[in-house]
């Protein structure tokens, strides 16, 4: 028997930038937003959520769930497959109580993870993955120390669980890499193409592929109706990657306005990440990394701030992503009250929902909260509007829907 469910007395935002409306009920049915209405309907599960405010459910386009153990032990097999599985899922189940009902993970995660998840074997919220990483021997996924030989890097994969990064070199390499990537179920591919903070051996100003590697992943996601990302900081990075037809930026620490109105010529998108280098800011150890990382992360946050308000200027579209990494990866929701701090808590807001939603290519199904799509929820105590650190604060987190089916947030307060 169908259970229709009613979410009534929220002050409602919809997640398309329109002024919060009072006085609306979202009525769940199969899993779905049935409607919109102005009135309980007769026979239907009455849910009251008077003094909270009702958003679609977030969305963090930028996770590592794949990452949530310390990374040094990670990479130097000191951790065992019972433990990486542990973490993935502990975090993937976190995700969700904060509010999180989609992420999409760019590099770790075997699609094995995907469909665990998505069978309700393990709770999670809606995944979509790049499966392992694209990088160049060398490059920003290549984390091995520089006496180990490369054709030993993708034995440390673990099937079914865990897959880092493929190593790529060279057109036909990074075919190959590429079919390997959807071969093992990835929704869309991320390449590196500059240096990065993790990174061992390289700089935040290398630029890494070249513009035919890069073209080589993008027709190889093309053919299969899916995009690249890439992760780059510098604007050299970028410019090769938009040249050669990418549609997504993460990170852009290092955006000027040249780029910035390339990216918007383009059609390409921004994730900004600031989450990641406030948390190793405040301890690298934490997450397994040395403490020499805190300086670089420093200078990226500086510049990302600044990219933020660069890329807005330009009009171009700007997602959200927390990149997260290591043991603790509690608080996506602070992704939002820093982009609040620069953009505003509505417009931060509709990044982490509306806008993330087209960036994954999930429009038509999540994002907003309207009839017909998938009933994706979240309520929160009082309004994130007036105070957007309520976004980070768990007590304040009163329920989460997540496919019309309710998640208790009782372990959050």
């Amino acid at each position: 028997m169908t259970t229709t469910l009613a979410l009534a007395g929220a002050v409602l935002i919809d997640g398309t930038g329109a002024d919060p409306v009072s006085g609306r009920v979202v009525v769940v049915e199969d899993g779905l937003i049935r409607e919109i209405a102005r009135t309980v309907p007769e026979g239907a599960e009455v849910l009251d959520l008077a003094g909270c405010t009702l958003t679609p459910g977030l969305i963090d386009a930028h996770t590592h769930l794949g990452l949530s153990t310390d990374l040094q032990d990670l990479v130097t097999g000191q951790v065992s497959a019972a433990e990486i599985a542990a973490a993935i899922f502990g975090a993937a189940e976190r995700a969700l109580r904060e509010g999180f009902t989609t992420v999409r993970d760019v590099g770790g995660i075997d699609i094995g993870v995907v469909r665990a998840i998505g069978s309700g074997a393990v709770r999670g919220p809606r995944v979509l993955t790049s499966g392992p990483i694209l990088s160049q021997t060398g490059g920003g996924g290549h984390y091995a120390p520089p006496w180990e030989p490369a054709c030993n890097w993708e034995a440390r994969d673990m099937p079914g669980l865990l897959g880092m990064s493929l190593l790529a070199d060279g057109r036909d390499g990074t075919r190959r890499a590429a079919r390997e990537a959807f071969r093992r179920g990835a929704d869309f591919l991320k390449l590196m193409v500059t240096g990065a903070v993790l990174a061992h051996g390289d700089e935040l100003d290398y630029t890494q592929f070249s513009v035919e590697e890069i073209a080589v992943a993008v027709q190889e996601a093309r053919a299969r109706n899916t995009y690249a990302t890439v992760h780059a900081h510098n604007n050299a990075g970028i410019r090769n990657a938009l040249e050669a037809g990418v549609s997504c930026v993460e990170h852009g620490s290092r955006l000027d306005e040249r780029t910035a109105a390339e990216m918007r010529r383009h059609g390409a998108s921004l994730v900004p990440t600031l989450s990641v280098t406030h948390a190793i800011i405040a301890s690298p150890e934490a997450v397994g990394l040395p403490q020499e990382t805190a300086g670089r992360a420093e200078t990226v946050l500086d510049g990302m701030r600044q990219a933020i308000l660069v890329a807005r200027e330009a009009g171009v579209r700007i997602g959200s992503g927390s990149d997260l990494i290591g043991p603790d990866q509690s608080g996506r929701g602070r992704e939002l009250v820093w982009k609040a701090e620069l953009l505003g808590p509505m417009d931060a807001l509709v990044a982490a929902t509306r806008t993330n939603a087209e960036i994954l290519g999930l429009d038509d199904e999540v994002g907003t909260v309207a009839p017909g799509k998938s009933a994706d929820l979240a309520a929160f105590d009082g309004s994130p509007l007036d105070d957007p650190s309520i976004f980070a604060d768990p007590a304040r987190l009163r329920l989460v829907v997540h496919r019309g089916r309710v998640v208790s947030a009782d372990r959050n307060r």
